[in-house]
């Protein structure tokens, strides 16, 4: 996800690019980094990982965009996008919204190499919000999913208030829930409590088709 948002000494950083995040994680020497991004992509789109977290998420399933299949990332236009996107998966294209994100997806495969996992590892924060919930939840743009969101990570981070009555430079409220579930989720990928969703496939570059929970 950017711009990321961690947890470090009391304080939340903002990146706008993925180097960034690569060179803190280096610097800080993180064992551990959640990225709300595709990172393995493989030759026709179709991951078990997304299908895994699909049938966990239920009613919220929509909220994981389908993943583009790899030769999408080297399109130069959303046209260009879906004729590779048809002709890699028999026929379905690409949405605008898929399509949207492939420049951050790019940014994140041309900072990582497969060497780099698992401990930077692909998350999808509302795959977290429901393993950490135990349950799918509201959708966070009402009131009623940001309320389920605060609470359930308020028994994660004692400081939770505190950090959510701050104001991040960038970073919508939306951005900030998401980051902190990602967050949860490093914490578990840390200690060794994360589950790995997907049956372990890895993509022609050599990058794991997992996600993190």
């Amino acid at each position: 996800m950017l711009p990321l948002t961690r947890r470090r000494g009391g304080r939340i950083e903002i990146h706008r690019d993925f180097a960034s995040v690569m060179a803190c994680a280096a610097e800080s020497g993180l064992v551990a980094v959640g990225v709300d991004m595709p990172i393995g992509l493989t030759s026709n789109g179709r991951r078990s990982a997304d299908v895994e977290a699909r049938s966990r998420l239920g009613p919220r399933r929509s909220s994981l965009f389908p993943t583009p299949p790899l030769a999408v990332l080297d399109a130069a236009d959303f046209a260009d996008a879906q004729l590779r996107c048809r002709a890699a998966s028999g026929g379905t294209g690409i949405s605008i919204q898929a399509w949207n994100l492939v420049p951050k997806i790019r940014e994140v495969s041309e900072a990582l190499t497969p060497a780099d996992q698992p401990r930077i590892a692909e998350v999808h924060p509302e795959s977290s919000f429901t393993a950490l919930a135990g349950r799918p939840l509201a959708p966070k743009r009402t009131p009623e999913g940001r309320a389920e969101r605060r609470r359930v990570l308020a028994d994660q981070i004692p400081d939770l208030d505190h950090i959510l009555d701050q104001t991040y430079r960038g970073a919508a409220p939306d951005d900030l829930l998401d980051a902190l579930a990602a967050a949860w989720t490093a914490r578990r990928m840390a200690t060794g409590r994360a589950e790995w969703l997907g049956d372990g496939e890895i993509d022609p570059r050599g990058f794991r088709c997992t996600i993190a929970v």
